[in-house]
């Protein structure tokens, strides 16, 4: 058997796993010295390349000697948690990335803690030492808290370190080492990583971590094979976690690893991660294996997600103008094929017909969804998200979940902050200085309360403030939440907005249009400085006469309109409203558009 180590990267997101990556593959010789390549290109999503973040865990392969060492990229942020979590069973040791400067964050504990459960046994790399506010010591120290905070064994806590700059390529036992290349790194690999604990005997047997669609391959299942070897044209059959038998089939394509490649191969051994494809209905969490095999190979089961939208068909007056996928079965198709793949979304029919209850792990991942739903055609209705409640088993009250939220803002700004956090009912943890006229303050805050946060929050600190958060529990309801305080101007008619009324309604509230946008009756054209919502004419042109006068016209200024991006839209808007989702438009706009339909809605829920 070849010589072999599987390990995964985990990291708090934005803490360099990626660009690391791209060096390994570099320094391992996997690309040709001539060969140009993009940064990080292991965030092939094209949405992955646009926000600078992992989505999607992804496998690479390097050669070291005579040791080929799997490597699997895994998503840092919060939301894409479920992520992380299948693809740790597929491995057999970690590297725990951590920035030099901000030190553990939310998601560090968090892969942390998958990986510890998991019997895995990191390293712990302190990356990015060339910043000039790094802190080298006293992160380790964190780590070393960390670790015993989460109950680490004896031996998980006697963890090897190394210092790193991923950007530049190099790695070091000590801050006085050489800073030259990666080597120390792939030999502390080798050394600590164990080679799979397998069966190569035994009746072959893989379970299913993550599923991919290909144009040409069709479905492609990507895991580890746990026992026995796999060959092509061998006999296969899929079983479900509970062992129930799912299809049967042959082994179409067996792929491995090689650099940032998928490769055929004819064979594959115990230990070793592939990808297959032939088979029709199995999906993440199945285990594949041939004919005899008895049982499924346990598998982890996942967090539960903590927060929902309705996703429905687009009914405005513009909708069909812009989307080539615009039906309810095209609609419900394309999110039972998400929810296959992705075992941290649930999907569900709504009440009402052509309607779809997505729930997911945060705002991000759900934001993630819909605009890749988007760029592939389709034409969406979303509504404000909504928090998923539980009912505690012994007392019967009502929970929800908390999250931790670690922000680190300079020392001005933490007045604005604490309050506002405390009036969405967030609890203070800690509050310590950072270093450089910064704080660090922890709260454990309802996800109610973080709904549509991420913008204000911006703008209390001047854009200079760092958010994370952190599934923390569930907790029993904190009572009513301050919401958006301010109305909305709705479009009385349909047409195109006129500059000459957009100047003289600027004074009502921030507009979110541009002269020459299409609105309609109904739509959410901006937002009024009051408390209420207003009617307002945005179609209105000036009255021309013959009479000339001696003084010019004056000229219309119009202040630049506020654009939000879909996050930001989704979190922005009330119980009776809906963000109009095309491939080229985002346009938000009233549940009801008919205003005498609103006003009875509004009659009928004061009556009770």
């Amino acid at each position: 058997m070849k010589d072999l180590r599987n390990i995964a990267i985990i990291a708090h997101v934005d803490h360099g796993k990626t660009t690391l990556i791209d060096q390994m593959l570099r320094q391992s010789g996997t690309f040709r010295a001539n060969q140009t390549l993009t940064e990080c290109v292991m965030d092939s999503n094209e949405l992955e390349r646009e926000r600078g973040i992992t989505i999607l865990a992804k496998c690479t392969s390097v050669a070291r000697g005579n040791t080929r060492i799997n490597i699997v990229d895994t998503p840092g942020h919060a939301d894409f948690g479920g992520e992380v979590e299948r693809v740790l069973s597929m491995v057999d040791g970690a590297l725990l990335l951590v920035d030099a400067a901000e030190g553990p964050l939310p998601q560090t504990k968090f892969v942390l803690g998958k990986a510890l459960k998991l019997g895995l046994k990191p390293i712990v790399i302190i990356n990015k030492i060339d910043r000039s506010d790094a802190r080298p010591e006293q992160v380790i120290n964190e780590v070393f808290d960390l670790f015993a905070a989460l109950d680490a064994s004896e031996e998980q806590l006697d963890f090897p370190s190394l210092y790193a700059s991923g950007r530049d390529g190099w790695a070091a036992p000590t801050l006085t080492a050489p800073r030259e290349n990666l080597d120390p790194l792939f030999d502390l690999i080798i050394k600590h990583v164990e080679a799979p604990d397998v069966d190569p005997d035994a009746s072959f047997a893989m379970l299913v971590s993550i599923l991919e669609y290909d144009s040409y391959l069709g479905r492609i299942l990507t895991g580890r094979i746990y026992s026995g070897s796999a060959k092509v044209g061998m006999p296969i059959k899929s079983l479900s976690l509970d062992g129930k038998q799912i299809e049967q089939g042959r082994l179409t394509k067996l792929l491995a690893f090689d650099g940032i490649k998928r490769v055929p191969v004819e064979e594959a051994q115990a230990g070793d991660i592939v990808a297959i494809a032939g088979l029709e209905k199995t999906s993440v969490a199945d285990t594949i294996g041939d004919l005899p095999l008895a049982g499924a190979v346990p598998s982890t089961p996942i967090d539960p997600p903590t927060m929902a939208v309705t996703l429905s068909v687009n009914d405005s007056p513009l909708a069909g103008q812009e989307g080539s996928k615009v039906t309810s079965r095209m609609i419900r198709e394309r999110l039972l094929r998400e929810a296959e793949g992705n075992v941290a979304i649930r999907v569900t029919e709504a009440d009402s017909k052509d309607a779809f209850e997505v729930a997911g792990r945060g705002e991000l991942q759900l934001g993630v969804l819909i605009e890749t739903m988007r760029r592939e055609g389709f034409e969406l209705s979303v509504s404000r998200p909504r928090v998923l409640f539980r009912e505690d088993p012994v007392t019967g009250a009502k929970l929800e979940p908390v999250e931790e939220v670690v922000i680190d803002v300079d020392d001005e700004y933490t007045g604005v902050v604490v309050e506002k956090v405390s009036n969405r009912k967030g609890e203070m943890i800690d509050m310590r200085p950072s270093g450089g006229h910064k704080t660090r303050i922890i709260f454990h805050v309802p996800s109610r309360g973080l709904i549509g946060y991420q913008g204000e929050f911006l703008t209390d600190t001047r854009g200079t403030g760092v958010i994370n958060r952190l599934f923390h529990a569930y907790a029993p309801t904190k009572g009513d939440i301050e919401g958006r305080r301010n109305g909305a101007l709705i479009s009385v008619d349909k047409g195109e907005a006129v500059a000459y009324a957009i100047w003289n309604l600027q004074e009502r509230g921030k507009m979110f249009i541009d002269p020459g946008d299409k609105v309609y009756e109904g739509m959410i054209v901006g937002e009024h400085s009051r408390d209420n919502d207003l009617e307002i004419n945005v179609l209105k042109n000036k009255q021309l006469t013959n009479i000339r006068t001696t003084s010019k016209d004056e000229a219309i200024r119009l202040v630049p309109p506020l654009k939000m991006t879909l996050e930001q839209m989704i979190s922005y808007i009330q119980d009776d409203e809906l963000v109009e989702v095309t491939p080229k438009s985002l346009r938000l706009r009233k549940s009801a558009l008919d205003a005498n339909e609103r006003k009875k809605i509004t009659r009928a829920k004061k009556a009770g």
